[in-house]
């Protein structure tokens, strides 16, 4: 399987149809290996367990992630506080487990809004003719244009700091790369012999679309999903880091980050833990994804 890195804002792009092989050579799939079906099931795990601090952060860490206690201010990790305490005392685990929702809500919801105008602009360009889809490229050119942090400090100044800030500053910014791969297989589905032949046999248009064009166009896009929730919640983990999402002392592992930062010679694990769970939640996410990706496209292992 193929990594390749990905563009701020754009999402991954599936990997073609693996060639067959040779005759009389047993081919092994990627995901049929030992280790790759471990590392899936240890990645679902992780997110799982980051879907249940999400959901029900008092279940994993009861103490309150809010409480100060300066006596404890900068205490190592210890078995009273397995990731420390910050600056103001406060539990360090408790912060992680609890920012969880806000990161997660973030992810969830910058995706569904760029997925959500990839969909209008892709169909768009795909289904409505030539002077409908060079407006739409020109859109998603200009959208490709606009540095998505120059977006992030127009939408701050004009609605505060916060997480629908976020969730509005990272989904539009991935919405040019989801509108061009929908527009792609929206094109390439449009042309496809099994929709010919729905027309050849007299169904009606809204048939063929409905039943049959944008569920086989929309298909990739279960992994894309899982992909861009993981791309989305680093972008906007950075967005809290650079002081441009939500603010102290809420628990969102961006905003940790740079809280943090001012003290990493005399307290590491205050920045340490919450970057350690974003880029295991991004791999896991990332992993996830390429096993749907292996099983799902063509020739995939059964």
């Amino acid at each position: 399987m193929t990594t390749a890195t990905i563009a701020p804002g754009e999402p991954d792009v599936l990997d073609p149809a693996p060639a067959p092989a040779a005759a009389g050579v047993r081919k092994v799939r990627p995901a049929s290996h030992p280790l790759r079906r471990v590392s899936f099931w240890v990645a679902a795990a992780f997110i799982a367990l980051v879907a249940v601090a999400a959901l029900w952060p008092s279940l994993l860490a009861p103490q309150d992630p809010l409480a100060i206690d300066l006596g404890k201010s900068f205490d190592a990790p210890s078995a009273q506080h397995v990731f420390g305490t910050d600056q103001s005392g406060r539990d360090v685990y408790s912060r992680v487990v609890h920012g969880a929702g806000q990161s997660v809500l973030i992810g969830v919801g910058a995706t569904a809004l760029g997925l959500a105008g990839a969909v209008l602009l892709g169909v768009l360009g795909g289904l409505g003719g030539r002077a409908v889809d060079a407006v739409v490229t020109r859109v998603i050119e200009v959208l490709y244009a606009f540095p998505g942090i120059l977006l992030a400090l127009i939408l701050i100044a004009v609605f505060g700091s916060s997480a629908g800030t976020q969730i509005l500053a990272v989904g539009i910014a991935t919405i040019p790369g989801y509108a061009r791969m929908v527009r792609g297989q929206v094109l390439a589905v449009r042309g496809a012999p099994y929709v010919q032949a729905e027309r050849a046999l007299g169904h009606s248009s809204a048939h063929v679309l409905f039943r049959t064009l944008l569920p086989n166009a929309f298909r990739p896009l279960t992994v894309l999903v899982t992909l861009g929730i993981g791309q989305a919640i680093v972008w906007a983990s950075a967005l809290g880091f650079l002081g441009m999402g939500v603010q102290p002392p809420a628990p969102e592992w961006g905003a940790m980050l740079n809280a943090g930062r001012n003290y990493l010679q005399q307290a590491w694990w205050l920045d340490f833990w919450p970057g350690v769970v974003i880029v295991l939640l991004a791999l896991s996410l990332t992993a996830v994804g390429r096993a749907v990706q292996t099983l799902t496209q063509p020739g995939g292992p059964r």
